[in-house]
Parts: C-alpha cells; sequence; structure tokens
C-alpha cells in the first residue's frame, strides 16, 4: 500500500510518498522561514500563495524520487486542519484532485495526529503512550489510546509553547523561526543570571501558561540598560530554561495520570517543532529515566512540520477503512480530543 501525502498547513509546503511497511519512499519539503522572516513571524496570505506556487512541483519531484507514478498510489493524505485556512484549502483541493482522477481514497488527516502518529512510523510503538505536542501552534498532553482515539490531559491556557519562543526571539532581536535562533543562542549564555517565573509549576493538573513569561522578558529588557551579545545570550538561556522547566513539571504530572489511567502504556513520546530543543530532550531523557518509561523523539526532520506524517496517518486511517467524502471541508480548529472541554467544565461545577 502506497500513500501520497500532503502538507500545507502553516509555512512548509511539503510532499511524502510513505507505505504500509513504514518506508519513506520520498519526500520533498520547502520551508518559507526566509519569505516571513521580514515579518517576523508566518503572514497567512504570503503563506497560501507560496503553497499555491509550489505544491503541484513539489509532489512531481517527490514522485521522480520515489521513481512512481500517480498511477502507483493507493490513496492521497492531506493535512485538512487544524491550521491557516488559505494553506489547508491549497492542499486539500490538490489532494481532493488527485483521488477524484486517479480513483483512488481521499484521507483529510488532523495535522495534530500526524505528529501523534509519527512514534509508530519510526519505532513501530503500541498503544497507548503519552504524547507530549509542542509545536508553533499547539502546547497539550495526551494519552494516545489507538487511532482517532486520544484523551487530552491538559493544554496552554493562553499561548503556546512555539508562540512563545517566535515572540521573545522577536524581542531579542534574534530573528525567525524563534526556537531554533534562542536555542543557538542559549548556548553562550548563563541561564541563572535573570529570574524568570515559571507559571503553573506545582500546580494540580497538567495545563500550560506562557504568556506571563513572556511579558517577564519584556519586562526584563526594558529594565536593562543595555543589550549587549552576552545579555542576549544569558536573557535566552534563561528563557528557554524557563520554558523546559515548566515542560517538564507538567509532563511529570501527566505521567502520574497515565501510570494510574493506563497501566500498560510504557512510553512518553514528544513532538512538533519544540520537541527538536536538544535542551528539552535532554531534561526529558532524565525525567523518563527516574520514571522507567520509554522516551521516543522522533528524528529532527519529523518534529517540525512534514508530509511524511501526513502520509503515515493516512496509512494508519486507510488500514481501518477510514476514508473522507470530497465534500470534506478543511478545519481551523480540529482538537483531537472533542470532549475534553465538556470533561473540563464538568470538572469545575
Amino acid at each position: 500500500m502506497i500513500l501520497l501525502g500532503i502538507e500545507t498547513s502553516c509555512d512548509e509546503t511539503a510532499a511524502a510518498f510513505v507505505d504500509d511497511t513504514r518506508r519513506i519512499l520520498a519526500e520533498r519539503v520547502l520551508p518559507q522561514a526566509k519569505v516571513h522572516q521580514p515579518f517576523g513571524g508566518v503572514v497567512p496570505e504570503i503563506a497560501a500563495r507560496a503553497h499555491l506556487q509550489h505544491i503541484d512541483r513539489l509532489v512531481n519531484a517527490a514522485m521522480r524520487r520515489a521513481g512512481l507514478s500517480l498511477a502507483d498510489i493507493d490513496g492521497v493524505a492531506a493535512t485538512g486542519g487544524p491550521g491557516l485556512i488559505g494553506g489547508l484549502i491549497v492542499g486539500v483541493m490538490t489532494a481532493k484532485a488527485i483521488a477524484a482522477v486517479h480513483n483512488v481514497p481521499f484521507l483529510a488527516i488532523n495535522h495534530l495526529e500526524g505528529h501523534a502518529l509519527t512514534a509508530r512510523l519510526t519505532h513501530d510503538l503500541p498503544f497507548p503512550y503519552l504524547l507530549l505536542l509542542v509545536s508553533g501552534g499547539h502546547c497539550q498532553l495526551l494519552v494516545t489510546e489507538g487511532v482517532g482515539r486520544y484523551y487530552r490531559l491538559g493544554t496552554t491556557l493562553d499561548d503556546s509553547a512555539g508562540e512563545a519562543f517566535d515572540k521573545v526571539a522577536k524581542m531579542l532581536g534574534l530573528g525567525y523561526p524563534g526556537g531554533p535562533v534562542i536555542e543557538k543562542c542559549a548556548l553562550n549564555g548563563d541561564p541563572r543570571r535573570f529570574t524568570l517565573p515559571r507559571p503553573m509549576k506545582g500546580r494540580a493538573g497538567c495545563d500550560f501558561s506562557f504568556s506571563g513569561l513572556k511579558t517577564a522578558v519584556r519586562l526584563t529588557l526594558q529594565r536593562l540598560e543595555s543589550r549587549t551579545p552576552q545579555t542576549i545570550a544569558d536573557l535566552a538561556a534563561a528563557f528557554q530554561a524557563a520554558v523546559t522547566d515548566v515542560l517538564i513539571d507538567r509532563t511529570r504530572e501527566a505521567v502520574k495520570i497515565f501510570r494510574t489511567g493506563w497501566p500498560e502504556g510504557s512510553a512518553l513520546v514528544v513532538s512538533g517543532g519544540v520537541a527538536a530543543n536538544q535542551f528539552l530532550r535532554k531534561k526529558l531523557t532524565v525525567l523518563t529515566r527516574a520514571e522507567n518509561l520509554l522516551f521516543i523523539a522522533p528524528p529532527l526532520r519529523l518534529c517540525t512540520d512534514n508530509a511524511v506524517m501526513i502520509a503515515w496517518a493516512g496509512v494508519e486511517r486507510f488500514r481501518l477503512g477510514r476514508y473522507d467524502r470530497l465534500d470534506f471541508k478543511p478545519r481551523p480548529r480540529w482538537p483531537l480530543d472533542p470532549l475534553a472541554s465538556q470533561r473540563e467544565n464538568i470538572s469545575l461545577l
């Protein structure tokens, strides 16, 4: 079984071919970071136009690399949400056209499910497992019970960790995207020079909050008499340490719940763009060793947005016969656990 995957949810245009034996036959990714750098973040209209301009070429390039034709595929999967609606429309419509012309199933994939199932592609991991999903748009702790079955333990109350990295990098004058530039800058910094808050740390539950931390960085910058390269490096290191401390604390709380509710589970998976951060990975490695859990982090190229994970999620859903109709509408919001908000509201009563 061979599936084509298409990813256009944000600022990466990507296409990949994956088969059901976990082979990545070919992949092509066109990052748009340079296009958006002058604006300090993703401009939706510019992103959508870039997707439209390049998606056909990337599909053809991946197809040539794999030595395939569209007549060889068994289905086509595209990110159906969540994400920027303009980009989603480009990917979904491209996938629908291919599916219709070649009479193969179309599969609309939740972008978050793509991240969630990547560990099953790379490590053949059985269900259930605990997932820390940290990216530019999302920050959640979930139990992955099965394909299409997710139980959310916690989410951000305001900003995602990835968004906080982007905004702080802009404050520090480091550029975009924020995660890689802050990590690089922090290598030369002293995280102990500045004292920053750890929002939500030590509280019950598994929710996150990062807006207050961003404000603390801004106020610290305003109090500085001068902004030397060393000062910026120290502040970058302090910010990275604060975010990581919060993520570790919240994940530790999630592990307690996971142990009780899903005792057969044995792994913690980290995924999403922020999962590429090596400082965070080291801290998560220490945590999982202490908790006697298997720690799985996909290869760096599969942490950021990519079409391989979309194609693989398509394989997982294809096996179960979960196809989508060609009248599927892209969804800018699409929670993995739609019942989570209802449970949280009930718990407050």
